[in-house]
């Protein structure tokens, strides 16, 4: 395949991409699902548009100075502002949220990109999209993407930006997707206002969280919401979209596991959203209940067994917890009939977020019909080291339509 000019461009922009990436903790392991977290198209709305700042294709350029390349990639100056929209907290309560937004100064008809972050710890505020700050994703490679072409909506999810006050859902399917989607109405309102012009193409792009956000975002604008928009392309890498077996591989783990702060704030997740509300002492063994109470991202053991209760553990893997269980069903967004064209992307040594994750989504929406789904397999990349290639090859991916 011969690539046009552009994709040339996303060739070398993969480095880029990666500085910015690579900064963030790309954890990502379960998710929460609550009922009431889909707004209606009438109950969504811009609130407020602020603008943050005009930035030239010479100091976008300059904020990856490092790679030479980083002037023959930037090609519009890009408006950074931050976004305000009306969403529904898990819940099923009306707040305001935030986001970026990310707008090449051009008359040109563009494509809306969605870019769906990676885990932010709370004490990480500042990194959340809508503070366009150093060190954030969007501030350097995101914002260089932008300066290519695409209008880029990037939600900053509740518990961060406006919505701060409010728990993070981690890893919850449709919070995530609902705050992304809102987001996205409210980039397209924003644009009517400013007579902007899309031309109607939709990208969805995101990796570890980002990459469960918007495997999520995809399955509910397809099933929900087809007449108010169209995807045309996703590209989502490395997420825990299956996560009953992922439950299964941890709980029945005899490994030492590194992510398990990370899988501790899921649980905390869905026993809060699933109102199943059980003391910490019925998950995690002393110390770590006690430890948890005072803090809920404190330093857990690495040994499954040693974390977790035999109780627990046993519920899950013989079948008898079933209000947990049934919390993981709901996030399991691995097993549908995506319609528009979709490209998994993840490190086959990943030990964060499981290979068999993506294999499995692979498998499940062949098995269903799908004919434009595809796997990336990311030979030897673990969760952090295939983030240069996911970078490469989903830009790559979207850029054929």
């Amino acid at each position: 395949m011969i690539l046009h000019d552009f994709s040339k461009r996303l060739l070398r922009f993969s480095l880029l991409l990666w500085i910015g990436l690579g900064t963030a903790s790309a954890g990502c392991t379960k998710n929460e699902v609550a009922a009431p977290v889909e707004a209606a198209k009438a109950e969504t709305h811009l609130v407020s548009a602020t603008l943050i700042g005009e930035y030239s294709p010479a100091t976008l350029a300059g904020r990856v100075s490092g790679l030479p390349m980083a002037a023959q990639l930037v090609r519009y100056p890009v408006r950074a502002y931050k976004l305000t929209y009306t969403t529904l907290n898990t819940d099923g309560r009306k707040i305001t949220a935030s986001g970026a937004l990310l707008l090449p100064v051009t008359t040109q008809s563009l494509p809306l990109l969605s870019y769906q972050h990676g885990t932010i710890q709370p004490a990480d505020e500042p990194r959340a999209p809508s503070y366009y700050t150093t060190g954030g994703e969007v501030w350097s490679a995101v914002s260089v993407l932008a300066s290519t072409g695409y209008v880029v909506s990037a939600p900053d999810y509740i518990g961060y930006g406006a919505s701060k006050d409010h728990p993070h859902p981690y890893e919850h399917a449709p919070s995530l997707a609902s705050a992304s989607l809102d987001m996205l109405r409210a980039a397209r309102e924003f644009c009517e206002k400013e007579k902007v012009t899309l031309n109607q193409k939709n990208f969805l792009l995101g990796y570890s969280e980002g990459g469960f956000a918007t495997m999520a975002l995809h399955k509910l604008i397809e099933e929900k919401h087809a007449a108010e928009f169209t995807v045309t392309a996703s590209a989502p890498g490395a997420g825990a979209y299956h996560k009953t077996a992922f439950a299964r591989y941890i709980l029945d783990s005899d490994q030492s596991l590194d992510f398990l702060t990370s899988y501790v704030w899921v649980l905390d997740t869905y026993n809060r959203v699933y109102a199943i509300n059980r003391p910490l002492p019925f998950y995690f063994n002393q110390p770590y209940a006690n430890q948890l109470q005072a803090n809920p991202l404190a330093a857990v053991s690495r040994q499954p067994k040693e974390l977790f209760t035999a109780g627990f553990r046993q519920g899950v893997l013989n079948g008898t917890d079933q209000a947990m269980l049934a919390a993981f069903r709901d996030n399991d967004i691995h097993d549908w009939q995506p319609k528009a064209p979709l490209a998994l992307f993840h490190g086959t040594a990943d030990d964060y977020v499981p290979y068999f994750n993506s294999e499995n989504a692979y498998r499940a929406m062949r098995a269903r019909g799908a004919t434009q789904v595809e796997l990336h397999p990311i030979q030897g990349g673990n969760h952090f080291t295939s983030i240069t290639n996911y970078t490469l090859q989903s830009l790559l991916f979207i850029s054929q339509y």
